[in-house]
């Protein structure tokens, strides 16, 4: 069986792992080298199911639950497993009882352990909330990782369209570029940047809560973090704007002060593709199977919508 995967963002890697470990031929198609148009490529990496339940459908808590397992297995030592810290200034503690009323999997904590858990943070914070079951990873690192282990496993990698003849099925994973082509499938803009500053160290995504802008700080290692992101109804994929830039900016200074003298490393803006009820939805069209609406779950649902989709190409 041939199979041509087109886009090579985290669904179409994905994608193109499952079908491969099922002994499929896989060539995946991407017109953008080195993922210059994924938006997975600006993502901030969290395999958070409870704390994305916050804003989000139940089905993504309970697809997202095996999410680290999926990711180990996929690239063993990816994944670092120290949960989540959520908090928010005292003025803002309504923001963190009404994210604690709408989660689960959480214990608060008081001063003492938000200092235990990241000293950085001693006496800034009275109260959180800790996600001990969520982790992280690289986007960067992982994407670059699985598409080394996929062309060293035998895939083929291409930047030139293939005749779509040549192939028994192909899985659509371009994302937002199926934005006007494809029914109810839209764009939200998500704004980032990266900071790097020896002056600050955390083991673990922390989570500032704002009633109005509220984001997520992720570590990367070696001074680096990823301040990220709003959300945004539009497709429009400019650079990052002002406004955003400062409240990015403001709250990472919120977090910690010493986040005002870190360099501005990158910044960065990417669509990421969604649906109207926001969940990923994997349907077959003929000989094409189209993966898209992975929306801001793309690292903690791609691999579980990954074997749906390889499902669909292998039950014909």
């Amino acid at each position: 069986m041939r199979v041509l995967v087109k886009g090579a963002g985290v669904a179409g890697l994905t994608v193109a792992r499952e079908l491969h470990a099922r002994g499929a031929d896989v060539t995946v198609f991407d017109p953008h080298p080195n993922f210059a148009r994924a938006a997975s490529w600006l993502a901030g990496g969290m395999l958070a199911p409870w704390c994305e339940r916050e804003s989000a459908d139940e089905a993504v808590l309970t697809g997202g639950l095996d999410a680290a397992d999926r990711w180990e297995a996929i690239l063993p030592g990816s994944t670092v497993r120290n949960g989540t810290l959520v908090v928010a200034s005292t003025r803002d503690h309504g923001e963190l009882k009404r994210f604690a009323g709408r989660t689960t999997g959480y214990q608060w904590v008081d001063e003492n352990d938000i200092a235990a858990l990241e000293p950085a943070l001693a006496t800034r914070f009275r109260h959180g909330l800790f996600f001990p079951g969520e982790a992280h990873l690289d986007p960067r690192q992982a994407l670059r990782a699985l598409k080394e282990q996929l062309a060293a496993n035998g895939a083929t990698f291409t930047d030139v369209a293939p005749d779509d003849d040549d192939f028994s099925d192909i899985v659509d994973c371009t994302g937002a570029a199926r934005i006007g082509r494809e029914r109810d499938l839209r764009g939200v803009r998500g704004e980032m940047l990266y900071l790097h500053t020896e002056e600050v160290t955390l083991a673990r995504p922390v989570r500032l809560l704002h009633p109005r802008f509220p984001v997520y700080i992720v570590p990367r290692g070696n001074g680096f973090f990823m301040i990220g992101a709003t959300m945004i109804e539009t497709d429009s994929d400019g650079p990052i704007t002002a406004r955003s830039l400062m409240e990015l900016l403001n709250t990472a200074y919120a977090l910690h002060p010493a986040f005002a003298d870190a360099a501005v490393v990158e910044t960065g803006a990417g669509i990421r593709p969604a649906l109207p009820d926001n969940l990923p939805r994997v349907v077959r069209e003929g000989k094409v199977v189209v993966f898209n609406g992975l929306y801001r779950h793309g690292f903690l649902l791609a691999p579980t919508m990954a074997a749906e989709a390889a499902d669909l190409v292998f039950s014909k």
